[in-house]
């Protein structure tokens, strides 16, 4: 674990060094909330892992890390404006601490350094792009035409989850300067991780209790939002069997990048196991 916490640690001396830079003042203090308030972190480290087992060096991605878990943040503080939900890693969400409005800039200005941190290299800046216009159709979607069967399910999830880790691990791979063939291999891998995180995401609001999600429990239910256990009618432990067949996918699209066995591979081949199972 040291060798994941030594390039967590990298990123977030990145991220609020980054964060300590935005003005005005209030803006820098929402921005702070909704950033460091906690957070997995895996889009990053998706990013750092992906550079690293391509050879490069992990401060070779740590901004294009950085500016993913920014865009990631900036979505999920219009994510709790959408669904009303109050609470975000245990600590109260940005509308619900400042208001609709500033928590609407907060998502504007974590975007704005986003893009500074991308802006570098045309490669990334399309990799990113392509992601949020995946992630704007998902929400839109959502929010004019729920799922009602598993492939409707899945493309959502593809769009609203996947589409910011494919652009996490293609942000990876072209900081370590990869073709095209290889960029696109761990875009598939991320994609698939992402929609397996999504499901098991469904899973756990349906079956966790709020204090151990550091969330809400239940916000599907009570949105009225079709979970994949709603829209498929299956039991919690058959959801999980598909987010299990979305896990193998991505291991076999991992298997066919052309790079040497190391710590970074094996750890997002973990990654892909990890996210069946995680409790939170």
């Amino acid at each position: 674990m040291e060798y994941l916490e030594r390039r967590r640690d990298q990123v977030e001396d990145r991220l609020v060094e980054v964060l300590d830079g935005v003005e005005p003042g209030e803006l820098a203090d929402q921005v702070r909330h909704v950033t460091l308030a906690g957070g997995k972190r895996v889009r990053p480290t998706v990013t750092v892992l992906v550079c690293e087992a391509l050879g490069g060096e992990p401060t070779d991605a740590t901004d294009y890390a950085v500016g993913i878990e920014l865009v990631h943040n900036a979505s999920l503080v219009i994510d709790d404006i959408i669904d009303e939900s109050d609470v975000r890693r245990g600590t109260p969400s940005a509308w619900a601490e400042y208001g609709h409005g500033p928590a609407i800039i907060a998502s504007d200005g974590l975007l704005g350094e986003a893009f500074g941190l991308f802006s570098a290299d045309e490669r990334a800046m399309q990799a990113v792009s392509e992601a949020m216009v995946e992630l704007g159709e998902g929400e839109a979607t959502e929010l004019v035409a729920q799922p009602a069967s598993e492939d409707e399910y899945m493309e959502l999830a593809r769009r609203k989850t996947g589409a910011l880790f494919r652009a996490a691990a293609e942000l990876g791979a072209i900081a370590a300067d990869a073709d095209a063939y290889t960029v696109e291999a761990f875009g598939t891998y991320a994609e698939r991780v992402g929609v397996a995180f999504q499901i098991r995401d469904d899973v756990l609001d349906a079956t966790a209790d709020s204090e151990k999600l550091g969330k809400p429990a239940g916000q599907d239910a009570e949105m009225e939002r079709p979970s994949f256990v709603e829209v498929t009618g299956l039991a919690p432990e058959e959801a999980n069997e598909r987010a299990r067949a979305e896990s193998d996918a991505a291991l076999e699209a991992l298997s066919t990048v052309d790079a040497p066995d190391s710590q970074a591979m094996e750890y997002l081949r973990d990654l892909a196991e990890f996210v069946v199972v995680r409790e939170k």
